[in-house]
Formats: structure tokens, sequence, C-alpha cells
């Protein structure tokens, strides 16, 4: 398997699209520039089998609808923000576009437990990782030694909990009790910004020293 970072839409929220050898892939948050992304997999003569939310904020989803359509597959997101998707009050849009924010149709499959979760051939380590908002979800493999964490974890910086949802301390928690505990040398693929590892952010991260 393999892993590629995309950036997309207006906040360039990162996007990544995992495949094996049998060129299948699975995308994780599609935020935007639906026909960019749908040229780069067509490129790669890639084959969708599933769209994974870590979670459900606008820059995360912008894209949902026509990925969705073009390759007939699922959507994934946790329970807990089931209603996200169509609401913009919920996903964050209505504070950013005024015209009418960001809704998408409803998840095909919603999320309710962590541990082994399997889609297609692809298999990962579901941990629940809640604060920046209360359905955020990081899937690890540990094959490739990655982790897609979404908005909790930067390099050098933790995920906002201003908005719909989010909770300082949760998120804290969720990062030492769940995702500090892999590896040290877990790359960790993140919402925005570069890639870095659980190593790094133990030793360097402002937010998490001193916890």
């Amino acid at each position: 398997m393999k892993w590629q970072r995309i950036p997309l839409g207006p906040l360039q929220t990162n996007a990544y699209l995992l495949s094996n050898d049998k060129k299948e892939c699975v995308i994780f948050d599609p935020g935007g520039d639906a026909s960019r992304l749908q040229s780069l997999i067509q490129k790669q003569q890639l084959k969708p089998v599933a769209i994974l939310l870590t979670h459900a904020h606008f820059d995360h989803i912008g894209a949902v609808d026509s990925i969705r359509a073009a390759y007939n597959i699922p959507v994934y997101v946790h329970e807990k923000e089931k209603n996200w998707l169509k609401d913009a009050s919920l996903n964050g849009s209505q504070f950013f576009i005024p015209d009418g924010g960001v809704s998408v149709n409803e998840a095909d499959h919603l999320i309710t437990k962590e541990g082994t979760f399997t889609v297609g051939s692809f298999s990962f380590t579901l941990f629940h990782t809640p604060g920046h908002s209360p359905g955020s979800i990081s899937f690890y493999v540990k094959e490739l030694e990655v982790v897609f964490s979404g908005d909790a974890l930067f390099e050098g910086s933790i995920g906002r909990t201003d908005l719909p949802g989010g909770n300082h301390q949760q998120l804290i928690t969720s990062i030492h009790e769940k995702l500090l505990t892999l590896p040290e040398e877990t790359i960790v693929l993140s919402g925005h910004g570069g890639e870095t590892t659980i190593g790094a952010e133990m030793d360097y991260n402002p937010f998490l020293n001193g916890f």
C-alpha cells in the first residue's frame, strides 16, 4: 500500500488517497476541487472503493457528493456527526460561507465503535478522537506506520476547539490516550499542513508538553 496527500478546497484541506497493489483506493476527506481529484485518480488508474471522513467539518466534505456519484461508492462518518453533512450550522460552513454554506447528502454508513475497521480489502485500527469535533476519528494503518488523524493533531499544533461540539480538554485527552500511545515512528497524516511523527509531537508540540 501507499498513500498520497492532496490539498483541496478553499482551505487547502488535506485529502488522502490510500491505494493497494490492485489499484484499489480509499479516499479520505475530499474537501473540494472534485475535478482535480478525479483527474488524479484517472491518471493513476485507481479504483475508489469508499470515502472515509475523519470528521464532517465543511472543509473536509465539499467534494463528497461529486466523488460519491462519480464512482458510486459509499461514504462513512462517525455516528455522532450523522447530521452534520447536511447542516451548515453544525459543519461550520455557515460561519465562513455566507451564501448558504455547505450541505451534502447523508453518509451511507455510520461508524459506531473503535477497533478493527474494514472496507473492501483495506483494514484499519480506528480510534475515536473527539475534541475538535464530537465524531472525530483517526485511522491507523500498522503495516504502513501511519495514522490519518484529521484535525486532531498537527505538526506542532492541535485542532481548534471553538466550533460547535469542540472541547479543548477532551481533545488533549484524546491525543494522549489514543494517538501518543502509537509507536513513536508513526507518521501523522493531518488534515492541514505537512507530515510529522508521534515521537516529534511528544517531544516538541507545545500544546502537549506538561500534560
